[in-house]
């Protein structure tokens, strides 16, 4: 039996041009999404509205929460995209980058840093009709010290740049105190030093397993540069001092539920450090990304625990 073919019209030759044209669009957008590296802006933000909470004592204006949300985003995704920009030729060169909008040219560079000059500018400009001069500041600072400071000349230059880099990823815990009261209070700044010493066994995990990678790349992260017992033995050493930094902030006004999180939490990242670092020891498989996605869970339970103490 033969079936006789609908007839197209008008409307479906309309229909089918547009497809790819609607494909393209959407491919092009996903692309400037990724510019901006959704998933690192998603872990910068679990920390600032705990952060927000407890330096009103509670909840928050939401308006100010919605102008930090999106004033922190914006700041991010603009240092990532401007940090994109200026790795577009490490990045091509990498298998963990070589998929990202310069590389592969979905985005012409020229394109990407406008997008990321426009960006700046707009959470900046956010952040200063809506909030105060510190939270601006910070806000401007971070931005310029991880893409000037960071990206251009540590990233590429000493061993030592996630430690120096880790001041910017820590930022959003005092630009979001800076929203609520203006100012910086000790509790700020030690949960500052929570983010900044977490930072080191998190991308130290990272650049273990992708060391070949920075290898190639000519980038002297210190999986590079120095033995695998020396890169676990300094992971171990910073996941004590990020739990050191978590138990010195509960007596600078938290409460129990706080304290007893950051304990129990801090004693199982702990106890996973020790764990790759006996691995290295004992010249086994390292596994460096279980410890990778436990400090995020870990993070993510320590800064929950804080909102939580500041409902109490």
């Amino acid at each position: 039996m033969i079936t006789e073919r609908p007839a197209t019209g008008p409307a479906d030759v309309v229909a089918d041009r547009e497809a790819p044209r609607r494909g393209a669009v959407t491919a092009r957008i996903r692309a400037y999404v990724a510019l901006t590296k959704p998933r690192i802006v998603e872990l910068l933000l679990i920390s600032t509205v705990p952060t927000m909470m407890l330096a009103a004592d509670g909840i928050p204006s939401l308006w100010l929460v919605l102008v930090v949300l999106v004033g922190g985003s914006l700041a991010a995704g603009a240092a990532n995209a401007l940090n994109c920009y200026i790795d577009r030729d490490i990045d091509q060169v990498m298998k963990r980058t070589k998929r990202r909008p310069l590389p592969t040219h979905t985005v012409a560079p020229r394109n990407a840093l406008i997008f990321g000059l426009v960006l700046a500018v707009l959470s900046v400009a956010l952040m200063a009709v809506f909030t105060n001069w510190l939270a601006t500041g910070l806000t401007l600072g971070a931005i310029l010290y991880y893409d000037l400071v960071y990206t251009l000349w540590l990233k590429r230059t000493t061993w030592q740049n996630t430690f120096w880099g880790g001041v910017c990823g820590s930022a959003p815990v005092l630009i979001g105190w800076a929203a609520v009261t203006g100012s910086l209070a000790p509790r700020a700044w030690g949960l500052f030093a929570v983010v900044f010493f977490w930072q080191l066994p998190h991308f130290y995990a990272l650049a273990i397993k992708f060391k070949d990678d920075y290898a190639r790349a000519g980038i002297p992260m210190l999986p590079v540069v120095a033995s695998v017992r020396r890169v676990n033995l300094e992971i171990v050493v910073y996941t004590w001092l990020t739990v050191a930094a978590s138990v010195l902030v509960w007596p600078l006004g938290m409460g129990p539920v706080y304290g007893v999180v950051a304990l129990v939490a801090g004693g199982m990242f702990i106890a996973e450090a020790h764990r790759l670092h006996q691995r290295a020891v004992r010249g086994e498989p390292l596994k460096p990304m279980r410890l990778f996605h436990w400090s995020i869970t870990y993070l993510t339970i320590v800064f929950a625990a804080v909102a939580v103490d500041a409902l109490l």
